[in-house]
This record gives structure tokens, C-alpha cells and sequence, in this order.
């Protein structure tokens, strides 16, 4: 979605944007020419537009977490990097081919693996259900979507929720009810105050609250930025809801 939108960007008079899929061999020649690639077979998904295009200068720095080329308040420079920090957990590789005026693709590489399509008669045991709790938990999350989601998943398992659309709020509302909250979910980026912003104030009213962070990025671009410690409970968005239930048990027990 992060690619689509910024191809429509690219072309406010109109054009084509093209998604394609083949199978795809990475040799020890496409390493030499790229740079990077482990060899074997991937998808490659191509990302096409026939918009402005950009230059080298652009090319060079358009992962980067923050860099944007839109007008203020129109882009955040937050979706190539996000995009990038998918296909990295997913074993996968993304690059770029880009010229002014000649539009932009996008080339994402995923493995494939090859598996059997015959019935596997091997004995599926169900996974046990994640155990809930009776906590408070305390979730900052811009995205109301999200936010709500997330809160009424954990809800329906036990957990008391407060919500926070901002680190501002969360900080206030932390202050208020500081002695019964048991953990905070935080997103790292917000508005008024980062995740780690909410946690330091957090901790000054009260030491050793617990805390889970999470972001789009992965942890350790986050942690090259200065944004976040190496030591910290963390996941990265999106997560499987029973994923995030299990990480929240985890937590508040240890």
C-alpha cells in the first residue's frame, strides 16, 4: 500500500502504475552486480510507475527513516523505511531503478519455498490458548484503529484497558492512575511525546512500571536513531493477536 501510494504521488497528472510477479533466481552474478542478495529462489514483486522519477541523490537516501521529498505535512518519510523493515523480516530484499522523468520501480525479492501440495498426514497438535489476566494495561497508540483494535482484543481476554491517542495523553493518564497500571504498550513514534518520552515520565512517578514499545520499524534502526535502548521488551507491527496476547502474559509475569 506504502508503494502504491507513493507511485499515485508521483504522478499528479496521471499514468500507470503496474504490480507484476515471477519467480526469480538470485545468483552469484546478481550479488556482484546488486550488492546484496543471499542466491536462490524468490518472488520478485516489481512495483512500477511512469511518474517524475527521481535521481541518484533521492535514490540513495529514500530507506532512510524521515527522509521525504513531499511538502510538509504531506508525508512523514516514515513509508519506504517501513516497507523496507517487512522485507527484512521476511528474509527479503528490496531495490530501486529510477531516473528523472522516467518513472520508478520498485523490485522486492521474498523467498520461496517449495513445499509439497500432497496431503501431509503428520498429527497436527492445536497450539494451547493464550492465557488473559485481570491487569491494567495502558496502550498509547496514534492510530485509532489500532488502538481500538488492539484494546478490545485485549478486553474480551480480561485485561482492564486505558487508551491514549498521543504520548501527552498517555503521560496524563498514566499520572492518574498510576498505581493500579501493570503495563504500558507504547508506539515509539507519536505526536507530543515518543514512546520512550511516556516511559521515562512513567518511570519517575513510578519505578520499574513494566513496558512493552512497538513501531513499523525494526529495533535496530530505531536503535541506531537514538530512539530506543537495546534492552527493551519490543515488537514490531504488525503482530498476530495471539502473539501479542502471549507477549503481554510473558511480561507481566516475569
Amino acid at each position: 500500500m506504502n508503494l502504491a501510494t507513493n507511485a499515485r504521488d508521483a504522478m499528479p497528472g496521471g499514468g500507470t502504475l503496474s504490480i507484476s510477479t515471477s519467480r526469480y533466481e538470485i545468483d552469484g552474478n546478481f550479488v556482484r552486480r546488486h550488492g546484496f542478495g543471499e542466491p536462490g529462489w524468490y518472488v520478485r514483486v516489481e512495483v512500477s510507475d511512469t511518474g517524475m522519477g527521481m535521481g541518484e541523490k533521492t535514490r540513495s537516501k529514500i530507506f532512510e527513516p524521515f527522509f521525504t521529498t513531499k511538502e510538509q505535512g504531506k508525508g512523514t518519510g516514515l513509508g519506504l523505511s517501513i516497507v523496507y523493515g517487512i522485507i527484512k523480516e521476511h528474509g527479503g530484499y528490496i531495490s530501486v531503478a529510477s531516473s528523472e522523468g522516467r518513472g520508478t520501480t520498485f523490485s522486492i525479492y521474498l523467498p520461496l519455498r517449495e513445499e509439497s501440495l500432497h496431503e501431509d498426514k503428520t498429527k497436527v497438535i492445536p497450539a494451547p490458548e493464550p492465557a488473559g489476566g485481570s491487569e491494567t494495561i495502558l496502550i498509547a497508540e496514534d492510530d485509532d484503529w489500532v488502538r481500538e483494535m488492539t484494546a478490545k482484543f485485549l478486553r474480551d481476554f480480561g485485561y482492564t484497558v486505558l487508551e491514549a491517542a498521543d504520548g501527552e495523553e498517555a503521560a496524563e493518564k498514566f499520572a492518574g492512575a498510576k498505581d493500579r497500571i501493570s503495563l504500558l504498550i507504547l508506539d515509539v513514534l507519536m505526536p507530543k511525546k515518543g514512546g520512550r518520552e511516556v516511559f521515562e515520565a512513567a518511570s519517575s512517578l513510578r519505578p520499574h512500571i513494566k513496558a512493552l514499545f512497538n513501531s513499523g520499524y525494526p529495533l535496530d534502526v530505531l536503535q541506531s536513531k537514538g530512539l530506543l535502548d537495546a534492552d527493551v521488551n519490543y515488537y514490531l507491527k504488525p503482530i498476530a493477536p495471539r502473539d501479542l496476547l502471549s507477549r503481554v502474559r510473558e511480561i507481566l509475569e516475569q
